[in-house]
């Protein structure tokens, strides 16, 4: 892809993505967009993926966004390889890389249950959950336990040491139950590296959160 053509697509993808995401869920909002965008850019770069497949991917990942506690969330993914597609058909993007681009879409999420069967699928997947480790993974973790009114801790058993851990009632049992299991999905090595330095951040996290309760 050349310069020109990046600038192009990127443009036209930013604009749509303006539309489509909307601030009232932090954690899946258009900073979210930008974040992954920017991640799978840097893994294409590093992992040799087709930029081709990967940018506009990563741009609409999201297209359909069905609230985590929806019994729909499954379909998420599949519903938005096929919502971009359409969007893609519209504005004339090459269409040998659509069937790369609807894979690469669906596969990227945990409930579809997909597995990742191309290099730049990989790339869409890592570079999705890499942003939900880190300091920006904690952001989102706690954004999304509020929308869907958790606490952040159990106050009888902050740490689950006579209790079993709920992610569905606090945050912060997010962080073993899923979060830090996360970095053991990861697809490329370069993800896998960044993954480890994020969890590693987490955990350090953690033990100041404990000190201050």
């Amino acid at each position: 892809m050349t310069g020109r053509e990046f600038k192009k697509w990127c443009d036209m993808f930013e604009e749509k993505a303006e539309q489509l995401y909307p601030t009232a869920d932090p954690s899946h909002d258009n900073l979210h967009i930008s974040r992954v965008v920017k991640t799978a850019l840097r893994l294409t770069a590093e992992e040799g993926a087709d930029v081709y497949v990967v940018l506009p991917a990563a741009y609409f990942h999201d297209f359909v966004n069905v609230p985590k506690n929806d019994p729909r969330r499954k379909e998420a993914s599949r519903l938005s390889a096929e919502k971009a597609l359409e969007y893609l058909t519209g504005i004339g993007y090459p269409e040998q890389y659509f069937d790369a681009i609807r894979h690469a879409i669906a596969a990227h999420s945990f409930s579809a249950n997909i597995r990742p069967e191309t290099l730049e699928a990989k790339v869409v997947q890592d570079a999705d959950r890499l942003d939900s480790l880190g300091a920006i993974g904690i952001a989102r973790c706690f954004s999304t336990s509020t929308l869907m009114q958790r606490p952040y801790y159990c106050l009888n058993d902050i740490w689950a040491e006579t209790r079993d851990l709920d992610d569905v009632a606090f945050a912060i049992d997010h962080f073993p139950v899923k979060l830090f299991k996360i970095a053991e999905t990861m697809q490329t090595s370069s993800a896998r590296l960044e993954a480890q330095r994020r969890v590693d951040f987490m955990r350090l996290y953690l033990r100041q959160l404990r000190s201050e309760i």
